[in-house]
């Protein structure tokens, strides 16, 4: 009778079965999330402005609120190294009206709020990852489905998709809608995760923007950008990756 009720008990107790995965293959995966966040018009955008406002802590539990925080992105066609800075990039955060941090890239040279700084593509490393995704189909890419997961308490796919440098760079995408909601690369800080919520659209079946970026190094938040607004396909004159330069 002891027996029985142990038997029982530990039934009762134990954990259910993890669900079987279903039948979608990596490159599936990640071709529906493709098609989940804009298309073609997501993949290619040409270029890409946001802004917001970010709270940014250093270790402890204070943060500092940085508004405006902008950043402008034009995209390069191709990317074989997905840790690589291509294209041109501008970033800047402002604090009761004064520059708190200026951050450029012409796709040559690097700059800051004071003007052009001795750092390479390398030192972006930190910067550039979620880009890996619009690229997993380009030549000499590939994609592996790895374990599924959960994403703020909701199931995702994961994939691995390896650049033709070597570079690994770990995607979590949603099951329910396959909007991708994470994003883990290793950088000379450390090993870097970004996740992804509160996405939006300016049209329907547009390009997807999420509305809320959480940043973390090893594990510890470092910073949140919240995008309040964001346009694609601008053109921009060159002097704008550029700072303290004289044309």
């Amino acid at each position: 009778m002891l027996t029985l009720l142990l038997a029982s008990l530990a039934l009762a107790v134990s954990p259910p079965a993890a669900a079987e995965p279903d039948a979608l293959t990596g490159p599936e995966i990640v071709a529906r999330a493709h098609e989940a966040a804009g298309g073609e018009a997501w993949r290619d955008p040409g270029s890409l402005y946001m802004e917001g406002y970010g709270l940014f802590w250093r270790g402890g539990p204070d943060f500092v609120r940085y508004e405006p925080y902008r950043m402008w992105r034009v995209y390069e066609s191709g990317k074989p190294d997905a840790r690589q800075a291509s294209g041109r990039v501008r970033i800047e955060a402002f604090r009761e009206g004064g520059i708190v941090f200026q951050l450029a890239y012409d796709g040559e040279r690097s700059y800051n709020q004071d003007g052009p700084v001795e750092a390479g593509a390398d030192d972006w490393a930190s910067n550039f990852g979620f880009g890996a995704i619009r690229h997993a189909f380009d030549e000499g890419w590939t994609i592996d489905r790895l374990p599924d997961d959960l994403v703020d308490a909701a199931p995702a796919y994961t994939v691995r998709l390896n650049d033709p440098a070597g570079g690994e760079t770990i995607f979590s995408i949603r099951q329910d809608d396959f909007a991708i909601v994470r994003v883990g690369f290793d950088t000379p800080r450390g090993w870097h995760e970004r996740i992804y919520s509160d996405f939006y659209a300016n049209t329907p079946g547009g390009f997807v923007q999420p509305g809320r970026l959480r940043l973390y190094y090893n594990g510890v938040k470092a910073n949140e950008v919240y995008w309040t607004a964001f346009t694609t396909g601008e053109t921009w004159d060159d002097s704008l990756f550029r700072i303290g330069v004289d044309e």
